[in-house]
């Protein structure tokens, strides 16, 4: 441990000189200065701080959208570090050799970041603990991606969850902290170590053409577009949210996955802010609770069985007879199903970077049971195209619908795009924003998908809209045939996390 003098001490006073030993704050998916208990620990002493982030290997291997997103944080990071005092430092590498490399440079003292909980960030994490803590530097990870450790919500016998409705309430019994304010004083080192420029890391280059198209089309990033759009959703559409948040065609969500993703805003800032409507008896306010102890139960899960980032989390569905890639499944990646509710969700991701979740389900259920398409081809798609791609919400929601996951949607459970756009789309106007060719649709997002997508798949708003690819009616008998005999193996319910 580092050990710090406290703040009434007139020792702490000294210590803010520049001549002290630095600590390094290493910045992953806490892209902010509000709520960051890392780098609250770190300036607890009065020690100059020197904010890192490091494009090591696990981060190279990000989605072309998640990386066009990612250099847009970093940008507004490193404007209000700047506006600070102080220089946001990047290095490109892995990540041991990079801090190992600063701490020599700067004479660093202690190392901290934010805990993150997929299989990789977690083994990556644990061999840069261990190799400097044998250097001799203090290393120190902290909580903040999420309000409530995973392992911290637990069963009575002390195990994880399986089921959403028991965590969500032993969740709601837990108290979540007051998020920490900004550091009032953030003190830069002497001299500031060599830094990456970030245009040179080309975080742009993976999406293409397609990245002037999300420059119009998504929204803001940064900390305070962060707070700025919580604000407005609690005074404006908290209240509908019920019953708007299924209706793609309204703008009556959140919209700050985004932001939780690449920590822009802390979690505990928006349940606190959707706490306090609660109380003041904002009736949408317990449904977007639920909806945060949602993202809360996928990192859960992926935390005890990291396995359902990659394969069934229900080890029984491991025979079932899902399609490999196909052209159908091509066809579904390019919009071109026929399915206009389908096809301006998959739409709608390439021009904004996101997707309504009413239509992130559809467009699951359509892949997975009416093309019968393995749910992780979906899956690897989403990760390529989302800017908002979180591991852990992206593995359980897809195999949710393909029902292979935990709280699965029941196998009979076909979302009929026709029946969906009649009951969530019944204007027509999530469907002509962005579906050239549907109901005389042109407008502006409509004609950017075909700006936005590669050259090599030689789509043209001039183009037919295409026909229907599969028989709604055959497509979902012949899913109930395989699904119920698959269900009928004798050995079906022999998998999956023991009570």
């Amino acid at each position: 441990m580092l050990l710090t003098p406290s703040a009434g001490d007139p020792e702490h006073k000294r210590s803010k000189s520049r001549t002290a030993q630095p600590v390094i704050v290493w910045f992953r998916r806490d892209l902010r200065l509000a709520d960051h208990p890392a780098l609250t620990a770190a300036t607890a002493a009065g020690a100059p701080v020197i904010p890192v982030f490091v494009l090591d290997p696990e981060t190279e291997a990000l989605g072309a959208a998640s990386k066009w997103r990612l250099g847009r944080s970093l940008a507004d990071l490193a404007a209000r570090l700047k506006r600070r005092g102080l220089t946001l430092t990047l290095r490109r590498g892995p990540a041991l050799d990079v801090l190992r490399s600063l701490v020599a440079e700067t004479g660093a003292a202690a190392v901290h970041w934010s805990r993150l909980y997929a299989p990789d960030w977690v083994a990556r994490d644990k061999a840069v603990k261990a190799r400097l803590t044998a250097d001799g530097i203090a290393v120190e990870s902290h909580p903040g991606h999420l309000i409530h450790e995973p392992w911290a919500v637990a069963t009575r016998s002390g195990g994880p969850f399986k089921v959403f409705g028991a965590f969500w309430r032993a969740m709601r019994m837990l108290e979540v902290p007051s998020p920490l304010r900004t550091p009032q004083r953030l003190v830069a080192p002497g001299e500031w170590p060599v830094s990456d420029r970030l245009e040179e890391w080309r975080l742009d280059a993976a999406v293409d053409r397609g990245g002037s198209v999300l420059a119009r089309f998504a929204d803001a990033s940064g900390e305070d577009a962060a707070r700025h759009r919580l604000g407005a959703f609690i005074e404006q559409d908290l209240a509908g949210y019920p019953a708007g948040r299924d209706r793609p065609g309204l703008s009556a969500t959140s919209r700050l996955s985004a932001h939780l993703t690449w920590g822009e805003i802390s979690p505990n800032t928006v349940w606190r802010a959707a706490s306090r409507a609660r109380e003041a008896g904002v009736v949408g306010a317990e449904v977007f609770l639920q909806e945060l102890a949602w993202r809360e139960f996928a990192w859960h899960l992926l935390w005890h069985t990291p396995e359902i980032a990659t394969a069934n989390w229900n080890k029984s569905w491991n025979g079932f007879p899902w399609r490999a890639d196909s052209d159908d499944a091509e066809r579904w990646r390019r919009g071109e199903t026929g399915e206009p509710m389908v096809d301006a969700g998959m739409r709608e991701m390439f021009v904004t970077g996101t997707m309504h979740n009413r239509a992130r389900m559809l467009v699951a259920s359509y892949l997975t049971k009416h093309l019968m398409t393995d749910w992780k081809i979906g899956l690897n798609w989403f990760a390529n195209c989302l800017t908002d791609w979180d591991p852990a919400a992206n593995a359980l929601n897809w195999q949710w619908v393909a029902g292979s996951g935990p709280d699965a949607a029941p196998y009979f459970r076909i979302f009929n795009p026709t029946i969906q756009a009649q009951r969530f789309d019944p204007d027509g106007r999530y469907r002509r924003r962005f579906v050239a060719g549907f109901d005389g649709a042109g407008g502006a997002e409509a004609q950017a998908y075909f700006e936005a997508i590669p050259r090599s798949w030689r789509m043209s708003a001039t183009g037919a809209y295409p026909k229907p690819m599969v028989n709604l009616h055959e497509a979902r008998a012949r899913a109930l045939v395989e699904y119920q005999a698959h269900r009928a193996a004798p050995d079906f319910r022999l998998a999956g996390i023991p009570d």
